[in-house]
């Protein structure tokens, strides 16, 4: 009942009309932010920084609560209308929401991607009021073994099951390993793969690999291979905005089922709500599997509502650790810590004591943004989906425009931009060759930290490596990894002697005739 109390305090905090104002302002910035390509959330935070410190704490963070949901909203949009979704996290959505947008269902895959925002993030708001002090305790018992046994089930997870080809899946993974090893080694101090390039001792940044690989890679390859497809293929947004009773059954289960894996990755420092995206598509495409007539690869409602509530509710939970426990969990929080230091606050557990107004409200209004965004977001999703009427050299040249100015914002540097042109080249010859693009991103994000869990975990026991499987939490994950690897070869069994007895089925009919 206390937090029951305190949270109706924080929304007495939250229903001013400032606060409301700025709840508002920033659902609509994250939102027009994170439709561009290249300027997703953490980005919209990081520039609205210098600005907020004129206003008062509450206030300032409750805007940039409304820029974080909103942005990830925004993200997915660019996503389902053109392919060229605005950060890593929306790369799942794009696998089935654009596939319904080219259907001319544009307008139902966006409000599809609303209401499952607003499922995710809501019940995530409600598990980090009640239960936070649980989540921070199974997320202390983390250690490095655990981290890497979770790199590792990301890695063979997405390179199994977001790809129907094992070996350009891997191919893809490791070339985003490859990428993610470049700079300077943080134990040693040595540079690796620099070229004795100064410009690479940072690394390449996931803002230029994303946008080069998801976004130039799509521009070029439309102008150099699509050019007869995408004129058979114009997009006309026609139809409701809204879905029908029929797609609410279909879509709730997906949404129920994403939400549920999105929570517990919000207390875990892996990445963000990448992984929890492509774990909530690839069990929604096994399920799919099982169906008399599979729908995905054609639009499948499902494979686009399980990620938009996984990353909503990883995104909720990932602000709760934050407040809790002091740990960011994706760029986005950790821009959102660096602010609390500016106010001179320190998240953790003394903040719930001492700012206990603060956070009350900020968690508010993680409800009032919920609620904002479905109002915001369901009534225009066919003025969005009208995007798709612009031209396509004129969409495609402003995409292009966009993603250079995101990248020169976030560095202020032309190697980023010669390295934005290289790796959109290499996004490019992917796509010709029919290689996944998601292992490649997942490799980059969760490189380093499977690298740093690997270091310290063999560090700690010196050099004894049998470490990496003596704890209950890193068992289950290599059995659960186990498992997944075996339901996926097996339905690739299965669908290949599906596949073998309509080719010989067709053969005796054509025989008979």
């Amino acid at each position: 009942m206390d937090a029951l109390q305190l949270l109706a305090q924080g929304f007495a905090n939250a229903f001013t009309p400032e606060n409301l104002l700025w709840v508002l302002v920033g659902c609509l910035l994250g939102t027009a932010v994170g439709v561009l390509p290249g300027l997703g959330s953490s980005m919209a935070v990081a520039l609205l920084l210098p600005i907020t410190f004129s206003l008062d704490p509450t206030a300032a963070f409750i805007m940039f609560a409304g820029v974080y949901f909103g942005g990830l909203f925004g993200d997915s949009t660019m996503g389902i209308l053109m392919n060229t979704p605005g950060q890593a996290s929306a790369i799942a959505s794009t696998f089935e929401g654009h596939k319904m947008a080219l259907n001319g269902r544009a307008a139902q895959a966006l409000a599809t991607a609303a209401i499952g925002a607003f499922i995710g993030g809501f019940i995530a708001s409600i598990v980090v009021v009640f239960l936070a002090p649980a989540l921070a305790d199974f997320s202390s018992r983390f250690g490095p073994a655990e981290f890497f046994a979770l790199a590792v089930f990301a890695f063979a997870a997405t390179s199994s099951v977001v790809t129907d080809n094992v070996i350009k899946g891997l191919t893809s993974l490791f070339i985003g390993l490859g990428i993610a090893v470049i700079g300077i080694d943080g134990v040693s101090g040595a540079p690796r793969f620099t070229m004795e390039s100064p410009q690479l001792f940072d690394g390449i940044s996931l803002v230029t690999v994303t946008v080069a690989i998801l976004a130039l890679g799509e521009v070029i390859f439309v102008a150099c291979l699509a050019r007869h497809d995408t004129a058979k293929k114009i997009i006309r947004p026609t139809g409701r905005p809204w879905l029908s009773r029929k797609e609410l059954k279909e879509a709730t289960p997906a949404w129920l089922r994403g939400t549920a894996i999105g929570l517990p990755f919000g207390v875990v420092p892996a990445g963000g709500s990448e992984i929890p995206t492509f774990l909530a598509y690839g069990l929604e495409k096994r399920l799919d599997a099982r169906r008399k007539k599979p729908q995905f690869g054609r639009g499948a409602i499902r494979g686009l509502a399980a990620p938009e509530a996984a990353g909503n509710a990883t995104t909720g939970m990932a602000m709760g650790a934050l407040l809790a426990l002091g740990l960011p969990i994706s760029a986005t929080a950790a821009i959102m810590l660096a602010a609390f230091r500016q106010y001179g606050l320190q998240p953790g557990p003394l903040l719930f004591d001492r700012a206990s107004e603060l956070v009350w409200a900020l968690l508010a209004s993680f409800f009032i943004a919920m609620v904002v965004l479905l109002i915001l977001n369901l009534p225009f999703a066919m003025l969005w989906a009208k995007l798709l009427l612009i031209p396509r050299p004129y969409l495609y040249a402003g995409i292009t425009v966009f993603c250079a100015l995101g990248i020169y914002a976030t560095s202020g540097s032309t190697f980023d931009l010669l390295m934005l042109l290289g790796i959109g080249i290499l996004g490019f010859l992917m796509r010709a060759m029919d290689f996944p693009l998601a292992p490649l991103i997942i490799g980059m994000v969760l490189g380093p930290l499977a690298e740093t869990s690997l270091r310290d975990a063999a560090m700690s026991a010196n050099g004894d490596f049998s470490v990496l499987v003596h704890s209950p939490i890193t068992i289950t994950l290599y059995v659960l990894l186990a498992a997944v690897l075996v339901f996926s070869v097996r339905g690739r069994v299965v669908a290949r002697r599906r596949a073998r007895r309509a080719v010989t089925e067709t053969e005796k009919e054509s025989v008979a005739r």
